[in-house]
């Protein structure tokens, strides 16, 4: 079924990272291109995620080679580096931006709950473990009931999730872009988005994400 105004682009996923420029139409709010989970990744993660130093934001430029980032000593530790370079690289040159805020985190449990807007530009995540970011159509969302607007109520019985809603869910290893209601022209709007639920067999989650730095 789909969701009112379904017709006006919202949603932009495709296999390649090329897709990612569909951020940029004034009605996407959210784009991603799928690919598949990196063995090598997956492997790391599992042996390293509890030793990985979760929330703290650094700076990352186009041209680190990211050496000084805090990563424990496992096998699969220079994929990881290679990703994260490679996923900086793209993201830097779509926004032309010369550097970015990197934060790794590593979660037992949602850090964002509630369906909310991020008062950013546009955002890169990509959850390497466990569940992704889910996400809600514009056409499928009472934006009034967001925020104080829900009485304090869960999601599911504020009255923000219309009838029929479907919520959404960017899948693991694919890269997202997430657009705010600072990015220009966005005021107002701004993906609808929210941390997913972890069942004890996907602890800890681990995801990534960057934000633009314009100025060092």
């Amino acid at each position: 079924m789909s969701p009112p105004g379904a017709g006006t682009p919202h949603t932009a996923a495709s296999t390649s990272v090329g897709g990612l420029v569909r951020i940029f139409e004034p009605g996407v709010q959210i784009a991603w291109f799928d690919r598949a989970p990196i063995p090598v990744i997956t492997d790391y993660l599992q042996a390293a995620a509890p030793g990985l130093a979760s929330g703290r934001s650094q700076v990352a430029h186009a041209e680190d080679d990211l050496q000084h980032l805090e990563l424990p000593d496992h096998a699969g530790k220079e994929a990881l580096l290679s990703e994260i370079g490679w996923l900086t690289r793209v993201y830097t040159d779509l926004l032309g931006c010369p550097s970015a805020a990197l934060r790794i985190e590593v979660l037992e449990r949602p850090m964002c709950p509630r369906f909310h807007v991020d008062r950013t530009g546009i955002r890169l995540v990509c959850t390497w473990r466990g569940p992704g970011t889910e996400w809600l159509h514009d056409g499928w969302a009472d934006r009034s009931r967001l925020g104080p607007g829900s009485g304090g109520l869960a999601d599911e019985e504020s009255g923000l999730l219309l009838p029929g809603a479907e919520v959404g869910s960017i899948p693991t290893f694919a890269v997202g872009l997430l657009k705010g209601s600072l990015w220009q022209g966005n005021a107002g709007r701004g993906v609808i988005h929210r941390s997913p639920r972890i069942t004890p067999s996907g602890l800890p989650r681990v995801m990534f994400s960057l934000d633009a730095i314009w100025e060092d």
